[in-house]
């Protein structure tokens, strides 16, 4: 097992991680930037040290500055997250250089997965089903008007290089290709570097269902069911929920065999998530994210299993602790992602200062949080407050339990999902999983309608508990005497370190 794990990422997943390098006896090393000076993470982990920017090509994603931390601290591996440089193949080749190890997959596996061309024809290479269309970049304008009306309309542009969704335009004339496709390309050269595009049939109303793979350095891979991620806004997750409500044993097993063949045809060997669109019976491969995912957690709901620390272990040379018959699906969970926006605006971002906040609790629910009474939001980084995850022996029980959890908890000083999240458990499609990747756009005005309700509603019940929270001024002082009381045993902990 590894001594000590620098972490190169922030927020709830850094403090996630340090609980389990923790429960594994692992010390561990954190970075902040100049933003995440006051952020609960830095504190969490055993050392920290500044990253003195908090622009992101000078924190975050300096290869050669975490590396160079990582040396002086005595790191023996690193852990990515997601995000950042989770799936940047350099970072993996720096650790092997310096004698560390990377806690993620290889490098082939990295590069081969991150490019959607190339995924999608070694998918197609070793039978996994894939969406209909070309698996070719888009060079020449007529003859993808040809390739176009072969494949017939809709279809889709999409990037090579990136995801969540960036960049993709759907068509249904042809008099809208060409213009799609250029603005996707120059999208994608100035967000990627790389201006590659491809072509696909658009499946309509498809759910996205994903399955977590685990993989050890000795071949054995397997599949950790699945879950359902089709609420979504702009391509981006919103709440997950496992297993897949429609799932049935006879569909895990096909979907599981599949997204174990894809993830063995990398030689993968670390905690990885398989998508794929799901239609009217058939499913697609859409791409395989090879890092832990945000909603991890409710996998482990359902499993028992602890992906980061299966993968932390897994990095370090044992071999997985579970085979594919150890794995069972126990109820059900959904993870809400509680965001700083503004859910009746388009959800752009609000952040900002919190100036109250109480977080719910009680039997099967879980909170992954990175955030206190009196933090400030930074505005340069993703807008998630929390990820709320809760567990019940059915689903019509975990809707019960989030809606209950939901009602709990409190953030005052910043717009937040919460609202959308308690409307979106009313919502009777909801309830009775109607769900495919358009339904906030198709249960829009239900929504933003119900969306409104339960602002009022919480507006009454903020009124009400506001003074069990502390002046603005008192939290100041709290929040000035703990960071000042954990800076403390940052310090102790980093001279027994040098000692």
């Amino acid at each position: 097992m590894f001594d000590k794990v620098l972490i190169a990422n922030r927020g709830e997943i850094a403090i996630r991680i340090s609980r389990a390098c923790k429960e594994l006896g692992v010390d561990t090393v954190a970075i902040y930037s100049d933003a995440d000076k006051t952020a609960l993470f830095a504190k969490y982990a055993d050392e920290a040290v500044a990253l003195n920017s908090s622009v992101l090509a000078q924190s975050y994603l300096d290869i050669d500055k975490i590396m160079n931390i990582a040396i002086d601290t005595g790191a023996d591996a690193i852990h990515p997250g997601y995000g950042f440089l989770s799936e940047n193949p350099i970072l993996g080749e720096r650790c092997e250089e310096n004698g560390m190890t990377l806690i993620g997959p290889r490098r082939n596996a990295i590069e081969t997965m991150g490019d959607k061309i190339k995924s999608k024809q070694l998918m197609n290479k070793i039978g996994v089903p894939t969406v209909p269309g070309d698996k070719e970049p888009i060079i020449d304008m007529d003859e993808a008007k040809i390739r176009a009306k072969e494949i017939g309309y809709p279809v889709i542009i999409k990037s090579s290089a990136g995801g969540g969704g960036i960049g993709m335009r759907v068509v249904y004339e042809e008099d809208e290709l060409v213009r799609a496709i250029e603005s996707t390309q120059n999208l994608a050269e100035a967000t990627f570097g790389d201006g590659t595009v491809y072509m696909e049939k658009y499946v309509e109303r498809p759910r996205h269902i994903e399955f977590q793979i685990m993989a050890d350095n000795y071949g054995n891979t397997i599949h950790v069911c699945d879950r359902e991620c089709s609420i979504q806004r702009r391509h981006q997750k919103l709440i997950e929920e496992a297993p897949s409500p429609i799932m049935t044993e006879e569909l895990r097993d096909r979907m599981g065999e599949s997204a174990v063949k894809a993830a063995k045809s990398v030689d993968y060997n670390s905690a990885g998530t398989i998508e794929f669109m799901y239609s009217n019976g058939d499913y697609y491969f859409l791409e395989m994210n090879t890092r832990i995912q945000v909603e991890h957690p409710i996998t482990e709901a359902i499993t028992g299993v602890d992906l980061v620390k299966e993968q932390i272990k897994v990095a370090a040379g044992e071999r997985l602790s579970y085979t594919q018959d150890d794995i069972h699906v126990n109820g059900h969970a959904i993870e809400c992602r509680i965001n700083a926006e503004d859910p009746l605006n388009d959800f752009v971002p609000t952040p900002g200062k919190i100036v109250g906040y109480r977080s719910p609790g009680g039997i099967g629910v879980r909170m992954d949080s990175g955030v206190y009474n009196g933090y400030t939001i930074p505005s340069i980084y993703d807008s998630m407050i929390a990820k709320l995850i809760v567990h019940g022996n059915n689903r019509e029980e975990a809707i019960a339990r989030m809606t209950r959890a939901l009602n709990e908890f409190i953030v005052l000083g910043v717009k937040t999902t919460i609202p959308f999240h308690k409307a979106l458990m009313q919502n009777e499609n909801f309830k009775k999983a109607n769900l495919d990747t358009s339904f906030i756009e198709e249960n829009r005005p239900e929504l933003i309608s119900a969306i409104e309700a339960v602002v009022l509603e919480d507006e009454e019940k903020i009124r009400k508990y506001k003074s069990t929270f502390l002046p603005p001024k008192k939290v100041a002082a709290i929040s000035t005497s703990v960071n000042s009381y954990m800076n403390r045993l940052v310090e102790e902990n980093n001279k027994r370190a040098n000692q």
